[in-house]
């Protein structure tokens, strides 16, 4: 009985290899497909770095990365390139569908990739660096001599910019030379900001492709051949099976978290949190919810380009409007106002695509936080200063009238209570008296010759 048994049991695990080595099999004969719609960040970085990752370990035998892009930071750029770049699977950037852009980062990008293919009706381009205030690294000179306008109107206002303009022209000529394309036009794109169409990026060797869709571009670029850590690849693209992955739930949250509006949501709403369980301690749920929103807050600004002194403005506005809830005199509202929303403006470094805070997010913040502050708080200054109706403190000065006395003891009535009490005065039933102090529960009190006697 027992061999048979084990005899069933055996045979039962032998069936249930092969279907457990079926399920971890690696999806050979595929493509992955990676989307990135809109501002590339943190997020954007975090997705790809884990869609190629994924590919690799599935041995997928090409990844397309669809993207249709303003631009975004050039942190979350260069982690993307440099994934690609170290990618053993091989990387297809492909600008759709038709409609789409690979602006600024998504230039770079692209020119990463080690196929480029774009969708018909598509651009690419405006790749200058635009985190230096606001000047994208190309001004126009003040300069008033005609014959040297053209020359200046190309030239760095100042050396910060001229430095990230040369480093962005280093960069995207590097990726240019390495993967074969238009490295003069690639300058060109973030000297003067050029930009090109489908067509146009074809003809000046910018892109290898034109296709109108993902299966259209996988049969168009079987039989390529591309460098894939400095090893010549065949691609194998035909009727590959499409895989596509989307963002997990971290790269969700943190998508919503890095988005700068939110950011700077999650900030004011910590520092109010911590505000009112400072002003009425015992309250918790302000507070913890404060310290969570402004950890997280904290964690988003961290890996967006904040300025501190925009931080210190808002902080100094949020101070001076709540010191006018304890000074009231008009000049620390108008400071604090002014001051959160300069603060506010210079919160983040440089208009970076797709990471600017909005008009409407400051407007609704300012309204909301002078009004917070000038009405909760000052209802909270007011309440500390209403006078005390519990304890000792609420007991004293009170008035109260003797229900029965004999000699120096006796009983009262003092706020519809009885109460012990004591007297170094000789005093009568129904007269007016009032609370010296109170010893454990027995009340001090004298005549109150002020109060008329109770009827």
């Amino acid at each position: 009985m027992v061999q048979r048994l084990c005899g069933l049991i055996a045979a039962a695990w032998l069936a249930l290899v092969p279907l457990a080595l079926a399920q971890d099999a690696p999806a050979a004969h595929s493509a992955i497909v990676l989307d990135v719609n809109g501002a590339i960040g943190p997020a954007t970085a975090e997705y790809i770095h884990n869609g190629l990752q994924e590919a690799n370990r599935r041995q997928a035998n090409v990844v397309v990365l669809r993207i249709d892009t303003p631009g975004g930071l050039s942190t979350s750029m260069r982690e993307i390139i440099h994934d690609i770049l170290d990618s053993p699977v091989p990387v297809i950037v492909y600008v759709g569908p038709s409609g789409a852009r690979a602006a600024s980062a998504g230039t770079y990008i692209l020119y990463g990739s080690h196929l480029a293919a774009m969708a018909p009706s598509t651009h690419l381009g405006a790749a200058t660096p635009v985190q230096l205030g606001g000047s994208g690294g190309l001004l126009p000179s003040a300069k008033k001599d005609d014959d040297k306008k053209d020359k200046d109107a190309k030239s760095p206002a100042t050396p910060e910019e001229a430095k990230a303009v040369n480093d962005a022209v280093a960069y995207i000529r590097t990726l240019a030379q390495l993967r074969g394309r238009n490295a003069d036009w690639a300058e060109k794109a973030v000297r003067e900001a050029a930009t090109l169409t489908d067509s146009e990026a074809k003809d000046q060797h910018v892109i290898e492709l034109i296709a109108d869709d993902v299966p259209d571009l996988l049969r168009k670029a079987d039989g390529r051949s591309v460098l894939v850590n400095n090893k010549t690849v065949t691609l194998a693209t035909r009727d590959l099976a499409l895989v596509p992955i989307e963002p997990d739930w971290r790269a969700r949250i943190l998508a919503t978290i890095t988005d700068p509006n939110i950011a700077y949501l999650l900030l004011l709403a910590g520092i109010y949190g911590i505000m009112i369980e400072f002003f009425t301690p015992g309250t918790f749920f302000p507070g913890v919810l404060g310290g969570i929103s402004l950890l997280v807050a904290l964690y988003a600004l961290n890996l967006l380009p904040v300025s501190y002194a925009g931080i210190g403005l808002l902080l100094l506005g949020v101070a001076m409007m709540a010191g006018e809830a304890f000074a009231p005199s008009g000049a620390l509202a108008i400071g604090g106002i002014a001051g959160f929303v300069l603060g506010s403006l210079f919160l983040y470094r440089g208009p970076a695509p797709g990471f600017e805070l909005s008009w409407a997010a400051i407007a609704i913040a300012v309204a909301m936080s002078a009004g917070f502050l000038l009405i909760a708080l000052g209802a909270i200054v007011r309440s500390h200063r209403r006078q005390t109706t519990t304890g000792d403190a609420a007991l004293a000065g009170r008035a109260g009238q003797v229900l029965n006395w004999a000699d120096t003891e006796g009983f009262v009535q003092v706020g519809g209570e009885r109460w012990r009490a004591t007297s170094a005065a000789p005093l009568e039933p129904g007269q007016p008296v009032r609370v010296v102090e109170r010893r454990d529960l027995t009340l001090v009190i004298e005549p109150d010759p002020a109060l008329p006697p109770y009827p």
